[in-house]
């Protein structure tokens, strides 16, 4: 009946109803629960990665020596890495970083425990970006000393030395490898803890 429309006499009055449909069944929200369980065990299992990454590097790093033999007792060629302040810093900036990493352990297996935990995760992942740009800077600073002492440089006269020592410019181009390679894995550790906190925003 349309509005407005008179009901003439002796005309019974129909009401009319509208069909309701029931609302389109939709499917019950996937559990966000796994997908932050499975990222909080990746960031466990790459933080004991990092750490054997840098813990490497800085024992490497730190132990690394190579003398030249000579007939003559009086003379002696020495290279060591504290002969370097670079190689130094390199050494500090690893161990600090190793330290930091041990020591984000048990908060990392809270993640696992509780993947739901939000402050401490974010916490986590601001330490993490100052300990990356801290490893990159000291592993940037130490691959041109090492790149010095591979080629040397024609313009300011310096001549390369691991002709002579050898087994010293394989140790620390070594310790380099794995400092950029636990530089990656903390890339990957901001980056979970960035996915994390996003799908829990």
């Amino acid at each position: 009946m349309e509005a407005g429309e008179e009901i003439e006499d002796g005309e019974p009055s129909t009401p009319t109803y509208k069909a309701h449909h029931p609302p389109p069944h939709l499917p019950p929200p996937m559990r966000s629960s796994g997908v932050s369980l499975v990222l909080s065990v990746a960031d466990l299992v790459l933080r004991f990665v990092a750490i054997g990454g840098t813990a490497g590097s800085a024992i490497a790093m730190a132990t690394t020596s190579e003398t030249l033999p000579f007939a003559a007792p009086f003379v002696r060629f020495r290279a060591e890495y504290s002969d370097l302040p670079t190689l130094m810093f390199f050494v500090v900036a690893s161990s600090v970083v190793c330290a930091y990493l041990v020591l984000s352990l048990p908060a990392s297996v809270v993640h696992v425990v509780r993947p739901g935990a939000r402050s401490s995760r974010a916490i986590l992942a601001f330490l993490d970006t100052v300990m990356l740009a801290l490893l990159t800077a000291s592993a940037s600073a130490a691959a041109a000393i090492v790149y010095l002492a591979h080629r040397g440089s024609a313009r300011a006269n310096w001549l390369g030395i691991c002709q002579q020592f050898t087994s010293f410019c394989q140790r620390i181009t070594a310790s380099l490898v794995g400092s950029f390679a636990a530089a990656v894995v903390l890339v990957a550790l901001v980056f979970l803890s960035a996915l994390s906190l996003a799908r829990r925003a």
